[in-house]
Order: C-alpha cells, then structure tokens, then sequence
C-alpha cells in the first residue's frame, strides 16, 4: 500500500463510531457551562494585567481553564446519572443512555484533573494549579456530592465553584488574590441564585421527580422570587463597589449601572409575577435565566474594555 492509496486516507479518518465515542466524552464535559464560566476569565486577566497580557498566557489560562471545568462536569455526570435518568432535560446524557461507563467517565475525569492541575503548574503559576485544583474538589465533592441532595441552598454555596475562574484568572496574570478579584469573585457569587433558580422554576417538576431540593421545589414561588431579588441586589452592589476597590473608570460604572438596573427590573418582574401565584408559563422565569447569561457577558465586557480606555470616574 502506497501512501498515495485512497484507502490509507479512508481507514486513517475517524469511524462513525469513533466519532460518537468522541462526542460522549465531550458531552460529559458540558461544553456551554465551559464557555459562560471562561466568558469571566479573560475579562479579569485584562483587568489584573491594567491592559492585554500575552497571547499565550491568554491561551494557557483559557485551555488550563476548560480542562479544569470539564473535570468538575465529568465528575458531576457521573455521580447525578441516577438523577439525570428522572430528569427530561438531562435523560440523554452519556452517562444515563450507557454510551460511557461510569468507571470509564471517572477515568477521564481524574485524567482532566490531573492534565488540567500540571498545566497551570508548568504554563500559569502553583497559585492558579491550586485554585483550579480547589475549584474541582469545591464543585464535584462540596456541590455535586454533599450539598446538591441535601440542602435548599444547594447553588448558593457550591456555586462558589463557579466563581473561581475569576480568581484563576487573577492569578495567572498577578500569581496572586487582590481584593478586585475577590468582589469579582462576589458578583458572580451573588449571581448564580438569580442565574439559576429560575431555570429550577421553570423545571421544577424534573427536580422534584429527582428528589432533588431545590428551592423552588421546597418553597413558594413568591418566597424564591423574594431571594431572587434579594442575590440581584447584592450583585449589583458588588459590582458597583469594584468601582471603589480598583478603581474602574467610566466605562466600566456605565456599564455596571444600565446592566444593573436592566437585571433589577427583571428580577421585580418575576416577583411581582409570583406575588400573583401564576405558575411557571406566566412568570415567564426563563426571561431572568437567558437575560443573565447576558447580563454577565456585557459586565465582563466592560471589565475588559474599562484598563483599555480608562477614564478615571476619581482623579487622584
């Protein structure tokens, strides 16, 4: 057989099965979760670095990053697959419909661990290899595994690993935590209860047959949509106090203020709703769920642009 023979080239691509194979395990990764927790990531470096790092800092940061969160997920999939199985939105994953083996998914996720932890060590710093390292442990055991089936407050407090790619971020450009990082820390912090109780609202049913607390599950609509608007207000409080703690300029304050007070009315939208008692079709609470991945992309945008084109809101 030469190497000009079509059948090399034929037998050498990817066979449908292959191809499958492939798409599970990316699959068990949850590739859009990946993109909206890396959407925070180059923001901060810019911010840390009071312009644009390197390109490959960038790269690295952004590649450590995705192998860390796909870590955290496949982990996640693996031990939710008997809640998965319950839920309609989440039935086709790998995990439940038997294309990966539990023991093959916690092979490859301790695989991404371990590929993502030594690649922030030789291309970032140790600091952002630890923070990576805790942001899987926080997620799959403190979220995935103690506190999803067992409390209310499940999100609030394993969320926090969805805060982490900020301080990762941080410190791949700073090898170390300012107190910037941390209140960028907090506006996401205080954002995922408002990012994702009201996807809980909209599929209660599937969480409740999964016998899974969450808290529109164990409360009133009116009682979620209180603490709904209660986390959008401490968002936007943290994230107008990143103004003083930096300070940002202009571009930054606008864009935190408009984003902010779009966020609030939508957030006393869905509680005027629930004061009503309407069901899930005339909140509407998907309008807050899909304006909040919004909502984090423009903020983060400014957060970017702001060291860009500083213009200082305090002279000094």
């Amino acid at each position: 057989m030469t190497a000009l023979d079509p059948s090399a080239r034929i037998s050498a691509s990817p066979s449908p099965g292959q191809r499958s194979k492939a798409a599970a395990y990316l699959a068990l990764t949850k590739p859009r979760i990946i993109e909206l927790l890396l959407v925070t990531t180059i923001p901060v470096m810019f911010l840390a670095h009071k312009g644009i790092p390197s390109l490959w800092l960038i790269v690295a940061t952004l590649v450590g990053g995705a192998l860390s969160a796909g870590a955290a997920n496949t982990f996640n999939c693996v031990y939710d697959r008997d809640i998965d199985a319950e839920m309609h939105r989440t039935s086709n994953r790998p995990m439940v419909t038997g294309e990966i083996t539990p023991r093959a998914g916690i092979v490859f996720g301790v695989i991404l661990t371990v590929v993502s932890t030594v690649w922030f060590a030789v291309f970032t710093n140790w600091l952002s290899a630890a923070l990576s390292l805790g942001a899987i442990v926080m997620y799959a055991v403190g979220y995935t595994m103690i506190l999803k089936r067992r409390t209310a407050q499940n999100i609030v407090w394993g969320g926090a690993a969805g805060c982490m790619p900020v301080l990762i971020g941080w410190s791949a450009v700073a090898d170390s935590v300012s107190w910037s990082a941390v209140m960028l820390f907090l506006v996401i912090f205080f954002w995922t209860p408002p990012h994702y109780w009201p996807l809980s609202m909209k599929f209660k049913d599937d969480y409740a047959a999964a016998h899974v607390p969450m808290l529109p599950v164990v409360q009133e609509f009116v009682v979620v949509a209180r603490q709904i608007v209660a986390y959008s207000w401490a968002m936007v409080a943290a994230s107008l106090a990143l103004v003083w703690v930096n300070p940002m300029g202009w571009v930054y304050l606008g864009t935190a203020v408009v984003t902010g007070a779009l966020f609030l009315a939508e957030a006393h939208r869905l509680l005027r709703a629930a004061k009503t008692g309407a069901g899930p079709k005339v909140l509407k609470p998907m309008r807050l769920f899909h304006f909040s991945i919004t909502y984090v992309g423009i903020l983060f945008l400014g957060v970017a642009l702001d060291p860009l084109v500083h213009l200082p809101v305090f002279s000094r």
